[in-house]
């Protein structure tokens, strides 16, 4: 897999920084699209004003057809005012105040919803993903990816982040089968093809990443900066990390079953086992209890056949319940510009 990005606008490998603004000789020049960045916005009340600043800057000075795509996830802080403002004073702004907190994943896919690029770029709401960087996702989209995941020179992140990232991607390997050599990562460019693929599953419980796995034939990486957070802290904490993983395993995948299924047979096989011993015991006299031989082989084989029926039934349920759900994941309460 080519990995590497675009010719022409050139990443230092190590820091990530714009070198030139041209497109190499055949890829279509970025002046060709539309773009739509889209930003969940969560507590980022004394960041996400300046985050907005900067993504308009960029893109203008680029010389770029582009939207801001703000969803309000739920915030308890003054973050839908700052965000409500930019929108009704620039006109390539759009903020959504969702009903309550549902979540970065909930809020990137209302984002992807409301977008209308040919290319859809999803960020942080506090400066960690430079603005600038996003002219590398786009010229490696251009060279013929129709997903890149920014792989960041240096993460600025605290040591439970990284711990959660490791163990995330060694799911979502697992899972989604997600290449070796890929970085995934939240600062992220997608073409308008997966991002519909992504509006259009069935799902209660959106996980952008692996969903952009899924749907993308030719994921590549670029290298990117990423900044230390310079106002407020990381709202991801060990339970949130914790949360997503379990939402990961049982909404896309059926190994927790598969292992209690597992489990369950093991549990029959012992059963039968201590049954047919005391099957024997008690053909052999070797028993002192009235009953007890048939009591017990009784129990062994019908506990253990009801452990492995629960299992499979449960395996078929899980897949039903994936295949009908249809529920909103969830609900905008205002939108900016009207």
């Amino acid at each position: 897999m080519d990995t590497s990005p675009a010719p022409g606008p050139a990443a230092d490998p190590a820091v990530g920084t714009v070198v030139d603004a041209a497109v190499g000789p055949g890829h279509p020049d970025r002046g060709r699209f539309k773009y739509s960045v889209v930003i969940p916005v969560y507590n980022s009340e004394g960041i996400v004003g300046t985050t907005v600043d900067r993504v308009v800057e960029t893109f203008t000075a680029a010389g770029l057809d582009h939207e801001v795509v703000l969803v309000n996830d739920g915030s308890s802080d003054g973050s839908w005012e700052v965000i409500a403002e930019k929108a009704r004073t620039l006109p390539q702004v759009v903020a959504l105040d969702l009903l309550r907190n549902y979540g970065q994943h909930h809020a990137n896919l209302a984002g992807l919803r409301e977008a209308t690029g040919d290319y859809v770029i999803t960020m942080d709401d506090d400066l960690q993903n430079p603005p600038d960087q996003a002219l590398l996702l786009i010229d490696a989209a251009l060279a013929g990816h129709d997903v890149v995941f920014g792989e960041f020179a240096s993460k600025q992140h605290a040591g439970h982040r990284k711990l959660g990232s490791r163990l995330v991607g060694s799911i979502n390997r697992r899972v989604f089968h997600q290449p070796d050599d890929l970085v995934v990562s939240n600062y992220r460019i997608l073409h308008r093809d997966v991002v519909d693929r992504i509006c259009a599953s069935r799902t209660a419980h959106p996980y952008i990443t692996g969903q952009a796995l899924i749907y993308s034939r030719h994921p590549g990486n670029v290298t990117v900066r990423h900044e230390p957070r310079t106002v407020g802290k990381s709202n991801y904490n060990l339970v949130r990390i914790l949360r997503l993983v379990l939402t990961i395993l049982f909404s896309y995948s059926s190994y927790p079953l598969r292992l209690a299924a597992t489990v369950g047979f093991g549990i029959s096989a012992v059963s039968f086992v201590l049954g047919a011993i005391y099957f024997l015991q008690g053909v052999f006299g070797n028993t002192h209890v009235q009953g007890w031989t048939t009591t017990v082989v009784l129990l062994s084989i019908f506990n253990g056949f009801t452990i492995a029926l629960l299992s499979m039934l449960g395996e078929y349920v899980v897949r039903t319940l994936n295949a009908v759900s249809a529920q909103d994941s969830y609900h905008v309460q205002t939108r900016v510009p009207e």
